[in-house]
């Protein structure tokens, strides 16, 4: 547990004059509003911040922001909290500004496959609204339950269904947001071709938090499939369920997911949730799940899968077709995270290599893992690379957690970059990952990176101390 720090005093008048601008209701100093809004899913990190602020339009964040800018008021801007990297962390104290009141679909134009909302709404009650209209958008973190948009453009989100659908950004038309100055403005546009100077929607997109505030998203929907199967794949090693997955898409397949779930994690959420996982004891599993309109080809793209598992020692193939099973199936994997981080202290790590070097993955972190006696959970979004590496400290004690866990990280992000990949798929840099960035990024793209921030937020109140580790805090 880290201790709160003390933050940047804020005053009695400064105080009146958010609650002048958000009304007096929205702005919170209670001891559980801050310790609420003090942490997020990452670990057991807290930092408490001076208030917490609520306002519900553009108007009320634009005024926020100038006052914080006259003042040098750092401010974290807030979604859902189900961030595991810790940026929404006020680790410098001062305002947290929270979106939740920001919930509302302002329109679904089913004319155009095109949704206008504003970033508090709740990922998965904006795709079952755009499902009930007959069409899909189709980014889904596990947290989708609980989880923002504004939060998802921020890390860029995935989820399971990346593998053939994209990323948040790839959905993303346009926003509405506020600088740090307070300065109000719009990029993008309602169209699906657009190359009318830099690409500043993109650039917004992943920047967690760091470079403004969010207040609206014109996104883009696709027409709703009818079909879903889902194919269980137990295999005797990890190695082999994991070489498997390049073979399928070399086969011309392009699942609708593809995941990777070692025995530890499938018997975590067995644990957790009460229930039984078909084949619960094979080494690993891959989840592999096809949609589309048509029963005749997914019956021929399972069977070609069924040939091609088969190639690389499958231990079992399991069929899942009606409606109740394939979401049984989900519910478990969507409960793995929250199971293994249940079972001790953590460190989670968000590697993604090319998926034909996923086997060298998986065998380099169990390897790096032995040598340091530490305990590794795997699994993931293997049909895009990416595997999320759990570390548990388990029985180890205190000061050898402390002194092994970090050099840990560092030879499997090391391992990660070298075959090709990266250090974050989709759960952001943000506070707990500063110090890992230069091993993934080269010293001119590190400097290009802080000047943009200089441009945006001269003064480094917007959501200091997260993605570099020199700057404020």
């Amino acid at each position: 547990m880290t201790s709160p720090q003390p933050t940047p005093s804020i005053d009695k008048p400064l105080l009146d004059a958010f609650g002048a601008i958000v009304g007096p209701e929205c702005v919170r100093t209670d001891p559980e509003s801050l310790t609420l809004h003090g942490q997020d899913e990452t670990e057991d990190l807290i930092f408490m911040p001076g208030v917490v602020l609520e306002p519900d339009t553009t108007a009320q964040v634009s005024a926020i922001m100038r006052l914080a800018s006259e003042h040098g008021i750092p401010v974290t801007p807030r979604g859902g909290g189900t961030g595991l990297s810790g940026g929404a962390l006020p680790v410098a104290g001062g305002i947290c500004l929270s979106m939740r009141r920001f919930n509302r679909i302002v329109e679904i134009d089913t004319r155009n496959l095109q949704a206008t909302v504003e970033p508090g709404v709740i990922t998965q009650k904006f795709q079952e609204e755009v499902e009930s209209a007959g069409f899909s958008y189709p980014p889904d973190p596990a947290s989708r339950g609980s989880c923002f948009i504004g939060g998802n453009l921020a890390e860029c989100a995935g989820g399971p269904h990346a593998v053939k659908y994209g990323v948040t950004k790839d959905y993303v038309l346009g926003i509405e947001a506020v600088l740090p100055n307070g300065e109000i403005f719009t990029t993008g546009a309602k169209v699906l071709k657009n190359v009318s100077g830099y690409n500043l929607t993109q650039l917004i997109i992943g920047s967690e938090g760091t470079l403004a505030v969010i207040t609206k998203v014109f996104l883009r929907l696709v027409p709703r499939v009818r079909l879903k199967k889902v194919v269980l794949v137990a295999f005797h090693t990890l190695e082999e369920a994991a070489e498997a997955v390049a073979g399928i898409f070399q086969r011309g397949i392009t699942p609708s997911a593809l995941e990777f779930l070692e025995r530890a994690a499938v018997q975590a959420a067995e644990e957790r949730q009460g229930k039984r996982f078909p084949n619960g004891n094979a080494a690993a599993q891959l989840l592999i799940e096809v949609d589309g309109n048509n029963e005749e080809a997914l019956t021929e793209e399972i069977a070609a899968i069924a040939e091609v598992v088969e190639q690389h020692n499958a231990a079992d193939v399991l069929l899942a077709e009606d409606r109740q099973k394939v979401e049984e199936v989900w519910a478990l994997r969507r409960g793995i995270g929250e199971a293994v981080k249940s079972i001790s202290a953590y460190k989670e790590e968000d590697t993604v290599v090319p998926r034909a070097h996923l086997p060298q993955l998986v065998k380099g972190v169990k390897e790096i893992c032995a040598r340091y006696g530490l305990t590794s959970i795997c699994y993931g979004h293997a049909g895009d690379g990416n595997v999320h590496v759990n570390i548990l400290k388990n029985t180890l004690d205190e000061e050898t957690w402390n002194r092994v866990i970090d050099p840990a990280i560092r030879e499997i992000f090391t391992l990660t970059v070298s075959l090709g990949g990266t250090i974050s798929a989709e759960h952001g840099i943000g506070y707990t990952q500063r110090s890992y960035l230069p091993i993934a990024l080269n010293p001119v793209e590190l400097r290009l990176m802080r000047e943009i921030k200089r441009v945006f937020d001269a003064k480094g109140i917007l959501n200091p101390g997260k993605v570099f580790l020199d700057g404020p805090v």
